[in-house]
């Protein structure tokens, strides 16, 4: 059975969104500034050596157009290998590859994912996979590579109305560049206090 792991990198204030073509976020790629050779080998050993891939379409489609392009690495090199599953009415339209289409169905298809041998899958980006996700069991783990800076605007990690989850911190690492990285079990519903 294959587990699935939501990585996120994330502002202060919940902000996940970074400049892509096709929109007018302000800020580009906040997280540049951040980065570091301890951070990368961070997130690098959270993915793990061999992983599969849940994405969005939009994400899908951001990625695809840079990673199949950009310099050999360690990391680029596992998300290429990775097959990727991605929810999109236009599963023909697909070329990134390995890849396919989950389906109409995204919890079904997540299900099904999780219940076939293969590596484990990680899911990046994509809010309203996330609370999908969430919202239905099917989450595992989650990696916040929490930012020390506050955007004020921006797709949030979490859409309005995701339901309340209880989670366990498994490891907490603080990075020289002020990152935190905050890695939690999904324990379940969150119980209203009495």
């Amino acid at each position: 059975m294959r587990t699935l792991k939501i990585i996120e990198h994330i502002s202060l204030d919940g902000v996940i969104q970074v400049s892509n073509c096709d929109d007018d976020f302000p800020y580009g790629d906040w997280t540049v500034p951040y980065r570091t050779p301890a951070g990368r080998d961070a997130v690098m050993a959270a993915h793990g050596e061999k992983f599969d891939l849940v994405l969005g379409r939009r994400t899908y489609d951001v990625w695809s157009g840079w990673w199949p392009q950009a310099p050999a690495s360690p990391i680029g090199d596992r998300i290429n290998a990775a097959t990727k599953y991605v929810v999109t009415h236009r599963p023909e339209s697909l070329e990134w590859g390995p890849f396919e289409g989950l389906g109409p169905d995204l919890v079904e298809g997540i299900r099904r994912l999780k219940s076939q041998d293969g590596p484990n899958l990680v899911l990046s980006g994509s809010p309203s996979l996330t609370s999908t996700v969430l919202e239905h069991g099917l989450a595992d783990e989650i990696l916040l590579i929490v930012y020390p800076a506050l955007l004020g605007a921006g797709k949030r990690f979490f859409t309005e109305g995701t339901p309340a989850r209880t989670f366990e911190l498994i490891d907490s690492t603080a990075l020289p560049s002020g990152v935190i990285l905050s890695h939690y079990k999904v324990l379940g519903t969150l119980k209203a206090a009495s």
